[in-house]
């Protein structure tokens, strides 16, 4: 398990950290989203050693993480780190005996994940002669060629068309479902959403949401409701506690948000008073939703 405990960071007089703290489970991924300047890359740089932190604590499996355990680290920058004159193959192979592979493990390691990255055709080509799709597979191929126990990924789906995400998804669930813990950023939320297990939201350098999102979604916040009756438009206005979310839809449906107070049996009596009631079920909130909730709070 990897645990984040009370992280605390400044840069001059602007806090970068504030008692960050979190823990990622074997086998598990977990989406760390904020804003921009949040705290994000300063917590990855922490947990890989590149920054210090100025007080808290970064544990691996239950000990201080130290060296050793961050040459076990696969870790992906949002910049890329490729040498571009390099050819693919025999850089990652050169990366993968960096972290201590034998010659052979090296490029078995290195021709595995060139086939399930799809760019097993790409080996022999200078990294800068790959478009920037395939640059990004080869980046998260040389943050996997080690076969390491973590890893901390920074917005690794960025630049990548559909295929381009299920290639690298499967790539990582393939090590998830190992037992590896995996930490990831990102801006796409609906992707975050779609793979991670657990997801934090950072703001200002704390953890100002945390949990499965399932979960997160059961912790109160907006209530919404998709209804579709059969009435003149404008049914919903002025009912108390209820806002006109968004604009009729093609089949007349309405998203309403309710206010904490409001039964939703009320919104379904008025409903029916206006006319045949088509539709009227909840509608789960949304990873950005939570995001906007959680910042906004």
């Amino acid at each position: 398990m990897l645990e984040i405990l009370e992280l605390r960071k400044r840069y001059g007089d602007k806090t970068a950290l504030d008692g960050l703290s979190f823990a990622v489970r074997p086998g598990e991924v977990f989406g760390f989203v904020g804003q921009n300047g949040a705290g994000k890359t300063t917590t990855m740089r922490i947990v890989l050693g590149v920054l210090a932190a100025d007080a808290g604590e970064v544990r691996w499996q239950g000990r201080p993480m130290d060296a050793a355990a961050r040459r076990r680290t696969g870790y992906m920058p949002e910049e890329r780190g490729l040498y571009p004159k390099m050819r693919v193959r025999d850089q990652l192979v050169y990366l993968a005996r960096l972290h201590g592979l034998p010659a052979d493990r090296a490029e078995a390691s290195t021709d595995a994940l060139l086939e399930q990255l799809g760019i097993a055709d790409r080996g022999a080509d200078k990294v800068e002669a790959l478009s920037l799709g395939n640059q990004q597979r080869v980046q998260l191929a040389a943050a996997l060629v080690h076969e390491p126990d973590l890893l901390v990924l920074d917005e690794p789906f960025s630049g990548l068309d559909p295929v381009g995400v299920d290639v690298l998804a499967a790539a990582l669930r393939a090590r998830v479902d190992t037992g590896v813990p995996v930490v990831f950023s990102s801006h796409q939320l609906e992707l975050v959403e779609r793979l991670c297990d657990s997801v934090g939201i950072i703001k200002d350098g704390r953890m100002v949401a945390a949990g499965g999102v399932d979960e997160l979604r059961s912790r109160g916040g907006v209530r919404r409701l998709r209804v579709a009756v059969d009435a003149p438009a404008g049914w919903a206005d002025g009912l108390p506690g209820v806002r006109v979310a968004t604009g009729a839809a093609p089949d007349g449906a309405v998203v309403l948000e309710l206010a904490p107070d409001v039964d939703d049996q009320a919104v379904l009596d008025a409903a029916r008073r206006a006319g045949r009631v088509r539709e009227f079920r909840p509608v789960a909130r949304s990873l950005v939703d939570l995001f906007r909730e959680a910042v906004a709070a």
